[in-house]
């Protein structure tokens, strides 16, 4: 594509140089036009072997400076169009949005982006989407349980087709097949993988050196790591700590640990499983390690509580999520990169699998949409082409193969409780009421208002009843 304003850049630059040629002078003549950032700058002019610049003509630096891997290379629009993203902020989707934001450079395209907090954000489009009509977005963030709610109704645009006309241009097979199947359902392509996530084991490796303390391979190890630093230790805002302080954050832990127990939440028949015998483990066990490693004062540490905790060196461990690790990286965050060390999840059975979910975050065009799906298709791959991705991994886990080692020192372990780990939920829209309910019942186990198995009882109750209002279970 030739982009007109780039063009008549060069065009400046070489009348700039023949200024300079003929006696003129101009400090902006010696700047040079870059094909990537991270690569070896190529000036206006190719230099031969004696050291000569030799000309090139106008259209062939023109098409070079529209093929920059960092700028937005998508072919302009005949008319004015107008993109809108809507997603939820943390640092690698706020650089994603960056990305997106480029392609207003192309001429008769605007790209807004907006990033909310995760529930406003996924409120709104669940809002947008459910009431029919057109799409007010054009790309719509979500992760592996808005695979299954927004893709099930038919909500989101099958992506199979534009997959395979561009897998060889933005090679796309560096993004494994198991993160695709991640965002398919029915067969269908919905999403195009951004991030990976999955929450692991961080801490303090000089406090761990000074106590003997060695890496948990188990939650109980986790409890025993606790009782030697104290729950009661004023050095510290506790010993150990995960999000107990939303109901979400209850949900999580417990599917975790329901999945790392051998359980789920659904049979074949969409009715409830998980207030078995793995799911009175799963609760109780969340229990056990709140009791001897929050306390009641933990159990409104929220998310970023612990990302600031560990960031200022008050809280010696933490299971937390990948997205937040790259902070820990970050000098300007935090003076102990040097002592923050990184480990896999914890198992809650021995060679069991480890209770970290397998998470990954997509990039969606909704059906409803009333721009052409291949300009939208193009503009987010020039947010997950490989040279985006490696940028994108020094602030989370970025999903190719190939920006792995492009990223911060928490990715082997978060890598390796991925291979090791529980996977995430069932593609089937009716996990989601199950989600609903438990949200609903879990922290009560934890305030004392019920017993596990009171909880997941009434929480399995309340999912048959609005499963079955919703046709997912024969009446």
């Amino acid at each position: 594509m030739k982009n007109t304003r780039m063009f008549s850049l060069i065009l400046l630059l070489m009348a700039a140089l023949l200024l300079v040629s003929c006696g003129g002078s101009t400090d902006e003549g010696n700047e040079t036009i870059t094909n990537d950032s991270s690569a070896n700058t190529t000036s206006d002019a190719e230099v031969a072997d004696d050291g000569e610049a030799t000309e090139t003509d106008d259209e062939e630096m023109a098409e070079e400076a529209a093929t920059d891997p960092t700028a937005c290379n998508v072919t302009a629009p005949a008319e004015d169009t107008e993109i809108n993203m809507i997603g939820w902020s943390f640092p690698i989707t706020d650089f994603y949005a960056e990305e997106l934001e480029k392609c207003n450079t192309v001429d008769n395209l605007t790209v807004n982006t907006n990033l909310l907090a995760g529930a406003d954000a996924q409120e709104q489009v669940r809002l947008a989407l459910s009431g029919g009509g057109d799409s007010p977005f054009d790309i719509v963030h979500g992760a592996n349980g808005q695979v299954a709610e927004w893709g099930g109704p038919g909500w989101l645009m099958p992506l199979n087709d534009l997959v395979d006309k561009y897998w060889d241009e933005y090679n796309l097979g560096d993004i494994p097949q198991t993160v695709w199947e991640g965002a398919t359902i029915d067969g269908n392509i919905v999403g195009i993988p951004m991030v990976g996530n999955t929450l692991h084991f961080i801490y303090r490796q000089d406090v761990f050196d000074e106590l003997g303390l060695e890496i948990p391979d188990t939650y109980d190890d986790v409890i025993d790591i606790c009782n030697t630093i104290g729950l009661d230790n004023p050095d510290w805002d506790m010993p150990f700590a995960i999000d107990l302080s939303r109901s979400r954050g209850w949900e999580l832990e417990f599917f975790m640990l329901l999945r790392a127990y051998g359980g789920d939440y659904l049979d074949d028949n969409n009715m409830p499983i998980f207030n078995g015998e793995e799911g009175i483990l799963a609760i109780e066990k969340v229990v056990e390690v709140a009791n001897a490693c929050l306390g009641e004062d933990g159990l409104s540490f929220s998310l970023n509580d612990q990302e600031v905790a560990m960031q200022l060196g008050t809280l010696p461990s933490t299971k937390m999520w990948a997205s937040r690790a790259a902070n820990m990286s970050d000098p300007e965050r935090t003076d102990l990169m040097d002592v923050i060390a990184y480990a896999p999840a914890p198992r809650v059975v021995e060679g069991g699998p480890r209770a970290g979910s397998a998470w990954n975050d997509y990039f969606m065009i909704p059906a409803a949409t009333t721009n052409d799906p291949d300009l939208i298709f193009r503009i987010i791959m020039e947010a997950a082409d490989e040279v985006s991705q490696q940028e994108a991994s020094t602030l989370g886990m970025a999903t190719r193969t190939s920006a792995a080692e492009y990223g911060g020192p928490y990715l082997p372990a978060a890598n390796q409780t991925i291979a090791e780990g529980v996977g995430n939920y069932q593609i089937n829209p009716a996990v989601n009421i199950a989600i609903t309910k438990l949200e609903e019942f879990l922290p009560l186990v934890g305030s004392g208002d019920m017993t596990a198995q009171e909880a997941l009882d009434a929480a399995a109750e309340a999912y048959i009843e609005e499963a079955t209002a919703q046709g997912f279970i024969d009446g």
